[in-house]
């Protein structure tokens, strides 16, 4: 129905209804998503005061492969909440970006056209890569064509964009109400630009530093590794005994997994209340093998309770050598390579002959080799104690790496988080209570997080693809860059690269030579750019006008497992940046699980994918299994649901057709409420009058669940009942205005406000089946329509108690119930029947008796009595002669 509460809603609709013979879903996508695009359906009105504007900051999904049944699973429950604020007057701004940025990307081009990145060669105008994909495998490295960074890139781009086509016609099936102008890269130049501005102005404003710092790294990627991007993992191990030695010979043995690092031994540390080691702190032991003198010194961290209670510390061996390393001041003696490997020169730390002796037996082997080789000699020196004994120890792996990391020191650029700023993490776990959280349990997740933190965020990566670093190096006169003076560009200049573009001041043929300069060889991490979508999408670059229309956003959907990373540090640069939240609200989906209540990700090979999901069951199908979950549930993937979904879809056009069939087909369907008469459609449009405020709530909640919940069971009472006992009295005595007594009018008029209200509640959802429907008797498209209102609905139902439709459908129930029993036709006649009817159903029962007689063929005498129970019960009934099935 037009909105009833409007004082222009019509009373009728378009008189022309185009109801076809024959009912289907199939076909709808292809018709309704072209006819959308050609209409401009879900164009965003970039005119509209922020007041009007709903603005979604859309994830963009990684192109470096194939969706997969998980993105379906939580875009359509943003596409819900685009949908529902679309119908409810917001003009909608819903973009779709491309994640093309980082790793993932560089891998499958090396794999597709066979060629590697070497940043120190040429670029080649015109290159052709010597594969084109469709081998069905990997080119091996070996085999792999090297060529300039920019070539790379290029082909980075070509690839992308071959994938991004068929991720968008993907996405078209699925109905997103997507705005198709509003499309962005995260590696095009917008959002280039826009990640080096704000890096620029982090720069500016101290936020951002470069620091020769200990970090992971992954020796297989070559690239240094962010906190938030590490998987703690099970690795197999065993711990050494292993004894160190006092000046006076007394053995101090430690227990370790690493005994390989014993060269990088800075200190051996105990907790400061473990009374076993109290005689030993501020007192040296020596290292065996190496023969080097180290403290031995006190600290909270160790764990008295842990293997002998004393650990060595490395430089470095995890992450709390590392802290202990920074709290206690300790020198730095690395002998691990980015390469995974031990150092090839000898350390100036290891001054006896033996030592230097033993270290150069390690240097260049793999820290595997390495260990083999070290256990080796502690056993022939008489320092290893016992045999190792076998452990699964945690240890810290790149999410998408398989050899644990390495932490090595580095020159890395970083931008304050408050993880090392008391300060900052306050303001930012501030910023986490502001913003609402859907679930809100999902919130804790944020706090713990913040929480944790123990170091700033590593925004650097050693890698090709990606945004790059936007500075230079002056070089000195003895050929060394002065990394404390980067020169940076004007914001006007931006985007650039400095691998091939100039610094203001230089000329090309200065890069690398001695007063000249040298560009910044790495790229940005791809949440430094992820984390600026509402910037990019908004135009923060150079759209001041559409900028203060969309921003702050209004929501941002996304994964569960990505709070800590993408959530997360789009608050940090909103934060740094505008002072602000990105957005207001936080969807977060929960993961979709297979069979074996695992979750589906690309690397277990558990995914499906959605594209033959959509064919086999149709789009609004697969949409209604997804919005059955609710925002931070885990789903299980179940053709099931889907299959319940294609049936409520295809009811939908059946029923509707149904509803549609009464009346003369030139004749407009009557939606005035004035019309609805009768006690049993004032009932029903009371009824639903409390579905719509109730799923209205719960979609303004961000419960898209619970609206289709009420939806749908209100539907089903409505077809399975309230159209069964009202259809003999829409059809009254003919089909001509005229013809139509008030009981009639009554009938007609609350089928055709409930349709029309239905269709706008199952919308979301189910947009093909409901366009479909709404094209039959409606201008225009449902998702424009105004989403429905109870206030005239109310007035329709003049404050009848919905409770009735409840109990004329029992009572009809009960006089199918004989007749089923007796395995007889539904139009059977029945000549005499006893109805039991409990008091709370009677006045249903009384209010629609003509109508229960009709829809139950009761042609002689209905006799209503109390009755015991919760339903009505059917007595002493006879039948008239049995009509044939």
């Amino acid at each position: 129905m037009s909105d009833l509460t409007r004082p222009d809603a019509p009373t009728s609709a378009h008189a022309a209804r185009q109801v076809p013979d024959k009912v289907t879903v199939d076909g709808l996508e292809d018709r309704w998503s072209q006819a959308w695009a050609d209409a401009g359906t879900y164009t965003f009105d970039r005119t509209a005061e922020r007041e009007q504007v709903y603005s979604i900051d859309t994830p963009p999904p990684t192109v470096s492969g194939s969706l997969h049944v998980g993105h379906v699973f939580s875009y359509t429950h943003t596409d819900v909440v685009a949908r529902f604020q679309r119908m409810r007057g917001r003009q909608v701004m819903y973009p779709m970006g491309w994640d093309d940025n980082g790793l993932p990307t560089e891998r499958r081009v090396q794999n597709y056209y066979g060629v590697r990145c070497d940043p120190s060669l040429p670029y080649v105008e015109g290159f052709v890569p010597p594969h084109e994909g469709g081998e069905g495998k990997s080119i091996k490295p070996g085999d792999q064509v090297p060529v300039s960074r920019r070539n790379f890139i290029e082909l980075c781009e070509r690839l992308s964009g071959e994938d991004e086509l068929q991720f968008e016609a993907l996405w078209r099936r699925l109905g997103l109400s997507v705005d198709w102008s509003m499309t962005y890269q995260t590696i095009g130049a917008t959002a280039r630009a826009v990640s080096q501005r704000a890096f620029l102005r982090n720069l500016g404003r101290n936020e951002a530093y470069q620091a020769e710092a200990p970090g992971l790294w992954d020796v297989t990627f070559q690239t240094a590794v962010a906190q938030a991007e590490l998987e703690a993992r099970d690795y197999p191990g065993a711990f050494h005994k292993v004894a160190f030695h006092r000046p006076d010979g007394e053995a101090v043995v430690i227990e370790t997994t690493r005994p390989e690092l014993l060269p990088s031994c800075v200190a051996l540390i105990a907790h400061p209340d473990d009374e076993r080691y109290q005689h030993l702190f501020g007192t040296t032991v020596t290292s065996p093998l190496f023969g080097v003198e180290v403290p031995v010194l006190a600290h909270p961290l160790a764990e008295p309770d842990k293997g002998a209670g004393i650990a060595m510390c490395c430089t470095f061996g995890d992450l709390t050598d590392v802290q202990w390393w920074r709290e206690l001041r300790l020198p730095t003696r690395s002998v691990v390579g980015r390469d995974g490997r031990v150092l090839r020169d000898t350390p100036e730390w290891l001054t006896s002959q033996a030592g230097r002796a033993v270290y150069g037996e390690l240097a260049g082997k793999t820290t595997f080799s390495a260990r083999e080789a070290v256990v080796a000699g502690l056993r022939e020196s008489g320092d290893l104690l016992g045999e190792p004994v076998a452990t699964q120890r945690k240890a810290n792996f790149y999410e998408k790496g398989d050899k644990p990391l390495e932490i090595v020191t580095s020159r890395q650029w970083y931008i304050r988080n408050g993880g090392r700023d008391e300060d900052l993490r306050a303001d930012l776990l501030a910023r986490g209570r502001e913003l609402g959280f859907h679930p809100d349990f999902m919130r804790v997740r944020y706090d713990n997080w913040v929480g944790g933190l123990n170091g700033d965020w590593l925004v650097s990566r050693q890698r090709f693809f990606g945004v790059p670093i936007p500075v230079w190096y002056p070089i000195d006169e003895q050929g060394e860059p002065r990394y404390d003076s980067p020169l940076v560009p004007g914001e006007a200049a931006l985007p650039v690269d400095p691998s091939s573009d100039v610094p203001a001041g230089y000329t090309a043929d200065q890069r690398g030579v001695p007063g000249g300069f040298v560009g910044d060889p790495d790229i940005m991490d791809t949440w430094a750019t992820s984390s600026l979508t509402p910037q990019i999408v908004c135009g923060w670059l150079d759209d001041p006008d559409l900028f203060s229309r969309t921003f702050p956003m209004d929501l941002r959907p996304q994964g569960q497992d990505i709070i800590r990373t993408w959530l997360f540090s789009t608050v940090v640069r909103a934060h740094l940046e505008e002072g602000t939240l990105p957005w207001k609200h936080a969807a977060i989906s929960g993961w979709i699980l297979d069979p074996d209540r695992k979750k589906m990700s690309k690397s277990k090979g558990n995914v499906v994918t959605p594209m033959g999901l959509l064919e086999e069951h149709g789009s609004d199908a697969v949409r209604y299994w997804a919005a059955s979950a609710r925002l931070g549930t885990d789903a299980a993937f179940e053709v099931g649901q889907m299959k319940i979904g294609r049936r409520l879809a295809i009811k939908v056009l059946n029923a509707s057709k149904f509803v549609l069939s009464f009346g003369a087909a030139d004749e407009p369907v009557p939606l005035d409420p004035a019309l609805v008469t009768q006690p049993l459609d004032r009932a029903m449009l009371a009824g639903l009058a409390d579905v719509v405020d109730q799923a209205t709530a719960a979609l303004e909640g961000y419960d898209h669940t619970r609206a289709l919940e009420l939806t749908e069971t209100f539907f089903w009472t409505f077809c399975d009942d309230y159209l069964e006992l009202v259809k003999d009295r829409a059809y009254g005595a003919g089909a001509a205005t005229a013809d139509v007594t008030p009981a009639t009018a009554s009938a007609r008029a609350a089928l055709g406000i409930a349709l029309d209200t239905l269709l706008r509640l199952f919308a979301p959802v189910l947009p093909f089946a409901t366009e479909e429907v709404w094209s039959w008797w409606r201008e225009g498209t449902v998702h424009r329509a105004p989403w429905p209102t109870s206030a005239g609905l109310r007035d329709a139902a003049a404050g009848t108690d919905p409770g009735l439709v409840a109990g004329a459908g029992a009572a009809l129930a009960a006089l199918r119930k004989v007749k089923s029993e007796a395995k007889v036709s539904m139009r059977t006649p029945v000549e005499h029947a006893v109805l039991h009817v409990p008091d709370a159903l009677r006045a249903g029962v009384e209010a629609a008796l003509d109508d229960v007689r009709n829809a139950g063929r009761a042609t002689g005498t209905l006799e209503i009595t109390a009755g015991d129970g919760e339903t009505v019960v059917a007595q002493d009934a006879r039948l008239g002669e049995a009509v044939a099935r």
